[in-house]
């Protein structure tokens, strides 16, 4: 986190990454301005150092836009919907009955045209009613001296549209003329439909982009929501409920079972498990007792527990992993880049070419009407519907193949950078776990399998018999689980129910007089004995011999295992049971296939070394990271994008499925979440560009394969598309394309470019 003061302004008016850069330029010449970075996805501007906040708005004023400065206590800015879906379908149904016809025609169906006062009212009011915004953007651009997509557009569809209202004039003069011959008398060729698809088919793209958008700032909301709105707050020996913004260092919070913590503290009083999986990524509850930090967000399990304060919201764990997902959504992907600077140079050299074919024609014939015509013939091929089509219908046409293989596509541009990554960072649980703790092994005590002092066992408990010890081992394995599920008999708890999964089919014993210890186990009276489950510091207190079963116990540990011990209350060990996570069926084959492409692959986990390392061996990654947290996370993908002595850098996916992988998923040039029940959770899925909905390692495969199939037809689609603009420009200008014809070759362009677009559908998913 960087200590240079940050000043955050709300930005309205922007519409693409060219009016981002033009707002990051005026802010960066403010004085004072360290530093300045604009999101679009949040329609934010966050400005490094001290200037002046009068001069910042004012300097966003004059580029064109609308600027105000957000303060803490106000909420987050939500860009308003601009493009809502009615608006892009009215003006589908507008634009249908211009496009219908002429469609016909290129097929060989003879459709009608309509007469040309219908074509003008429908264009009209297209133009008008859902063009006037890229006027209004390509204005500003011209007044900034700058040329975007708003500005092509605006121009194509003027020329489009004024060349046809002066055609329609004309011919409709001609007609009134006292005897009109039959050429004068026949409809014009008029270019009303251009100009109306190709708003409403940016309006479309528009549609799609503020969708994204919103899922963007739902990903943000839903980390905020993690902090409840009020608290248990006991000042002076009373406590109240208090808005959780009016806490302050130092008070004491009292939060019951079932709450969640609303700050970061030190517990005072009491001790519980508390789940911290939303900001830890681990499925296993932690105990936290007195003098033990924790952090807000997270949810208290079985005991009332005091805390005190120790950091406000804006400086919580909680806050800073906010701030981070917010840093890496600001920064640009290279793709967009690369298209701004070629709108910024594509766009002005076609209405210099124009002007300077309107100027040369004009003087060597000394026609202006001709050289007019000559001039809108350029601006009418260079209307980008091809070259805006090319992109969007691959994508859509790949976002699509990509549902059908269980891939949600959240942000498209994800998709077509992650054929390029040279390093893939998987988070452990719940991403190549499934992150649910099963029971894994367990040990009894050999007087579990005979009678010996402890008195008759009921018949089901009994020992298998016969001289074969591993039966004889069997029995007392079901002996112990018997008496420990019984033990956990409608228990919620995590290690609770993989007990009681594990002992399905068994006849337990009655068990009465339970009782919780909160942050040590259980305990209560089963059959004629009165047991004990829970953790190994639980036993050292209550004084119980683990001398038999430490070296076991520390094996297990060591492999990142979760221990249980079940012991009666004369101080002897009944047993042990260890608790862990068990790896996805795709995940060891997806990690050889990512290896076998020359990809860097390394497992990043917040858990302890022995159970990352443990899961590493069995899934064959080399490179280990352990105990890791959320922020660390996101440095360590700027690390793997540097590379080391031994890996060259590049671009960096990351898998995760945890609010704690956020940042890192955010940070990575690539971000794929992992969904499934009771894992992966909405904030993760919204930081990431992609999701895999079948939770399956596999997944991420596939959408590998795919990246690269969308890539070679998006390379293809676009050649096609500038070889049109270049070839029907240059035409165009040396006077050999008319009008007509130039309206023709760029329907025909979109088409080509449609088709080779639908042609990725026929692709079939390679073999792995």
């Amino acid at each position: 986190m960087t200590s240079t003061p940050k000043l955050l302004l709300n930005i309205d008016g922007m519409t693409c990454a060219s009016c981002v850069a033009r707002v990051e330029r005026v802010l960066r010449k403010v004085p004072g301005v360290v530093e300045a970075n604009v999101n679009l996805a949040t329609a934010q501007a966050s400005v490094g150092g001290q200037p002046d906040p009068q001069a910042l708005t004012e300097a966003v004023r004059k580029a064109g836009y609308h600027a105000e400065i957000q303060t803490p206590a106000q909420p987050r800015a939500v860009p308003a919907d601009t493009d809502p879906g009615w608006q892009v379908a009215l003006a589908a149904l507008l634009s249908a009955p211009l496009l219908v016809p002429m469609v016909g025609a290129s097929l060989g169906l003879p459709l009608p045209m309509l007469p040309p006062l219908w074509q003008w009212l429908l264009a009209t009011a297209v133009m008008l009613g859902f063009g006037s915004r890229f006027f209004r953007a390509g204005a500003r651009a011209v007044l900034a001296g700058a040329g975007n997509m708003d500005l092509l557009v605006a121009l194509g569809t003027a020329a489009a549209y004024g060349l046809s209202v002066v055609l329609w004039w004309r011919s409709a003069a001609m007609v009134a003329m006292p005897a009109p011959t039959a050429e004068s008398a026949a409809m014009p060729a008029l270019y009303f439909e251009s100009a109306a698809v190709v708003i409403t088919l940016v309006r479309l793209g528009k549609w799609l982009e503020a969708r994204a958008k919103q899922r963007t700032l739902a990903a943000l909301s839903g980390l905020q929501a993690l902090r409840p709105d009020t608290a248990s707050v006991r000042r002076d020996g009373v406590e109240s409920r208090l808005p959780s913004a009016a806490l302050r260092l130092g008070d004491l919070v009292v939060v019951r079972p079932g709450e969640r913590l609303a700050a970061d503290g030190v517990v005072v009083e009491g001790a519980s498990q508390i789940d911290e999986s939303l900001l830890t990524g681990e499925s296993l509850p932690v105990a936290r007792s007195a003098g033990q930090a924790v952090v807000g967000g997270s949810v208290n399990g079985e005991g009332l527990l005091v805390l005190r304060v120790t950091a406000l919201a804006d400086t919580s764990l909680l806050s800073q992993i906010v701030t981070l997902v917010e840093s890496a959504q600001a920064g640009k992907p290279a793709i967009q880049r690369a298209v701004d600077r070629v709108a910024e140079i594509f766009v002005p050299a076609v209405v210099l070419l124009a002007l300077l074919t309107l100027l040369v024609w004009a003087w060597r014939l000394g026609e202006w009407p001709l050289a007019w015509i000559h001039a809108v013939s350029v601006l009418v091929i260079a209307c980008p519907c091809a070259l805006g089509l090319a992109t969007p219908a691959t994508l859509m046409v790949a976002t699509g193949m990509a549902a059908r293989r269980g891939i949600l596509v959240r942000d498209v541009q994800a998709l077509v950078a992650l054929c390029g990554v040279r390093s893939v960072a998987f988070d452990k649980t719940g991403t190549l776990t499934r992150g649910q703790p099963q029971l894994l092994g367990q040990v009894a005590a050999p007087a579990l399998g005979s009678q010996g002092n402890e008195g008759p066992l009921p018949s089901f408990l009994a020992p298998s018999g016969g001289p074969d010890a591993k039966r004889q081992v069997w029995g007392r394995s079901q002996a112990m689980l018997a008496l420990a599920a019984a033990l956990q008999s409608g228990s919620e708890h995590p290690l609770g129910r993989a007990v009681t999964q594990a002992a399905a089919g068994l006849a337990l014993p009655s068990a009465s007089g339970l009782r919780a210890v909160p942050g040590r186990g259980i305990e209560g009276q089963v059959g004629a004995r009165h047991l004990r489950l829970g953790s190994q510091v639980w036993m050292a207190e209550l004084g119980v011999d683990l001398g038999p079963f430490l070296p076991q116990a520390q094996a297990w540990q060591a492999a990142g295992r979760s221990v249980s011990w079940l012991a009666d209350d004369q101080g002897r060990a009944l047993g042990l049971l260890a608790f862990g996570d068990t790896v996805k069926p795709g995940a060891a084959q997806a990690v050889v296939w990512l290896q076998q492409q020359g990809l860097r692959v390394a497992l990043v986990s917040g858990d302890n070394p022995g159970a990352a390392q443990a899961l590493a061996d069995q899934v064959g990654i080399r490179e280990v990271h352990a105990q890791v947290l959320p922020a660390d996370k996101a440095r360590l993908i700027a690390a793997l994008r540097a590379g080391d002595d031994r890996h060259p850098g590049g671009p960096v996916a990351m898998v995760g499925d945890g609010v704690n992988d956020a940042p890192a998923l955010a940070a990575a040039d690539v971000g794929i979440a992992i969904a499934h029940a009771g894992g992966g959770t909405d904030i993760a899925i919204n930081a990431a560009g992609l999701t895999l909905l079948r939770a399956d390692p596999m997944g991420l495969v596939q959408a590998i394969l795919l990246s690269r199939a969308t890539l070679r037809r998006i390379h293809q689609t676009l050649f096609w598309a500038f070889a049109y603009n270049t070839v029907g420009i240059a035409l165009a200008a040396f006077g050999l394309l008319s009008p007509v014809l130039a309206g023709m070759a760029m329907a025909l362009s979109s088409v080509s470019v449609i088709a080779s677009a639908l042609w990725l559908a026929r692709l079939k998913p390679m073999p792995v």
